[in-house]
């Protein structure tokens, strides 16, 4: 659901962008509560693991395809406010570096791919996990439904947008059935990428599911008389270690890597559910060329490289790995910031 350039006049393109730049102004700030030893590299293996899978485009409909947006995933893996940074991280990195979403309408994206699905997303995961017993079952699908949820709700905000400010005129109501109902289809793909994502981590890891912690069982040591007293797993703040979450992370990255460099040749290259309903219905009339269509990682292959499989697959682990450095960079001071602003008491006796 990349916009391009050219879908929206001025105001809604300033407007949009005005939104996201304070969107992101507040997640910053929300996020120092959610970011931790834990969390903060975390959240960088979710933002490329995003980027990865968003390559993977898959069929939903004849001659439509669709593909991750991961505002839902994110927000349930390391909490609402870091979710956002996340999508916004790996659309910023699209925007430049990939010619994929345009720049004048990167306040566009960011508030539908980011904002919306992690709100809407977030919203109904807590709806339904606060109003059924905690367990891994109910994790996985609360995570299922809020994914599913989350894209046609994106749709259907920017049908509205367009609604207000598009380029192009159109019958809104058949405009919104056809965003509603492709995406539909395009967000059962999500619940599933959602659910299975959300499972794996939870059967290997489930302290570091932000949506379900309080389901992990604290730790005791039981000692030779009977007695049990509470394992502490970090003298000095409480959080596990970095060190602890390592497996994880060189396995998550590796699959990121995975399927950024060698899946993501195989993807569907028929017309997601943005430029399909776009081109049925009118909506691109007006629709630019990428002001970077000539950058070296344009379209996701690597210019000079004809090999299309090497120059996709070279492609693909560059973005991993500009995604994690700009989002590493980016947790990293938003986790910086929160332990300069924490106060330590000393007490000596």
């Amino acid at each position: 659901m990349h916009v391009p350039d050219g879908f929206f006049d001025l105001a809604v393109s300033v407007g949009a962008g005005a939104v996201a730049v304070a969107g992101m102004a507040v997640c910053l700030r929300g996020a120092r509560r959610e970011l931790d030893d834990r969390t903060a590299p975390m959240a960088g293996l979710v933002a490329a693991f995003i980027f990865a899978v968003q390559m993977l485009n898959f069929p939903v409909a004849a001659g439509t395809s669709g593909h991750l947006l991961g505002g839902a995933l994110a927000a349930i893996l390391v909490g609402p406010y870091t979710a956002v940074l996340c999508v916004s991280v790996v659309l910023l990195v699209q925007g430049f570096f990939f010619a994929d979403g345009g720049l004048t309408a990167l306040g566009v994206n960011i508030t539908l791919m980011a904002m919306v699905t992690a709100v809407v997303g977030w919203g109904v995961f807590r709806l339904i996990t606060r109003g059924a017993p905690g367990s891994r079952a109910v994790i996985v699908a609360a995570s299922f439904v809020a994914a599913l949820v989350s894209v046609p709700a994106a749709a259907l905000v920017f049908t509205l947008l367009f609604w207000i400010g598009g380029t192009a005129p159109i019958d809104v109501a058949s405009v919104a059935a056809a965003m509603g109902g492709v995406h539909v289809l395009i967000g059962i793909g999500e619940g599933l990428i959602t659910a299975v994502t959300v499972s794996s981590v939870l059967a290997v890891r489930p302290d570091l599911v932000y949506g379900a912690r309080g389901l992990a069982k604290r730790l005791v040591l039981r000692t030779a008389e009977g007695t049990e007293a509470p394992l502490v797993a970090a003298p000095a703040t409480g959080e596990a270690p970095v060190g602890r979450i390592r497996p994880l992370l060189i396995g998550g990255g590796l699959v990121a890597i995975l399927l950024a460099g060698v899946v993501s040749f195989y993807a569907s290259a028929s017309p997601d559910g943005l430029e399909k309903v776009a081109a049925d219905k009118g909506l691109n009339a007006h629709e630019e060329e990428h002001r970077l269509s000539d950058a070296p990682l344009a379209d996701y292959g690597v210019k000079g490289i004809e090999d299309e499989r090497i120059s996709v697959g070279l492609a693909g682990v560059v973005g991993v790995g500009i995604t994690v450095l700009a989002g590493g960079a980016v947790f990293y001071t938003v986790r910086r910031r929160r332990r300069n602003g924490a106060a330590v008491i000393v007490v000596r006796q």
